[in-house]
């Protein structure tokens, strides 16, 4: 297992994801910008004419059982692929309630009622992924994902996030916002 990662999302005029457009899911949107820069480090400092930053860090897994842990990194793809020229930002918040409940309470309605991880190995390795937690940071989303994929894996990626958004578990997100991006070529 990799040490921690801090990133921070910075959304502003310069970077080399191009912002196609901010929706909110749930609750309320961020501002619109132009553009957003990945800043891998603990100490990367947001530029200064940022719009918004999102910060999280990456971690060890939390509500996998080895066996699906073995299976995630056997075909998990990882990031920067030339062409996966498409990416998704989605910071998401639940609600009291989530935290409310114990671990392996959790755990049940994550993956036992909600297949989260069944569902995400539909899409793997077409689709990769980087779960960031902000919420131990005091950053207002508990979870910042981001993924990457190739123009031709947009429909798969579309059907994930149905999928996903259909669960028992969207029940605790009370705030989400779906942040669509391409890869401007340098």
């Amino acid at each position: 297992m990799p040490p921690p990662l801090h990133v921070a999302f910075a959304a502003g005029p310069a970077g080399p994801w191009t912002i196609e457009r901010i929706s909110p899911v749930c609750g309320d949107s961020l501002p619109p910008a132009a553009r957003i820069a990945v800043l891998e480090g603990a100490s990367t400092r947001p530029p200064t004419d940022a719009t918004w930053t999102l910060r999280g860090v990456t971690s060890n897994p939390r509500y996998t059982h080895r066996r699906e842990f073995d299976t995630l990194a056997a075909v998990q793809a990882g990031l920067h692929r030339p062409h996966a020229t498409c990416a998704a930002l989605i910071p998401l918040r639940k609600s009291a309630a989530w935290w409310d409940l114990a671990q392996d309470e959790r755990r049940a309605i994550f993956e036992e009622q909600s297949h989260h991880i069944r569902i995400g190995l539909d899409t793997l390795p077409a689709v990769a992924r980087r779960l960031h937690h902000g919420r131990d940071l005091g950053e207002p989303f508990d979870f910042v994902t981001w993924f990457e994929y190739a123009p031709e894996h947009a429909e798969a990626f579309e059907t994930m996030l149905a999928r996903l958004r259909a669960t028992p578990e969207w029940h605790y997100v009370e705030r989400e916002v779906d942040i669509r991006l391409r890869r401007v070529a340098p």
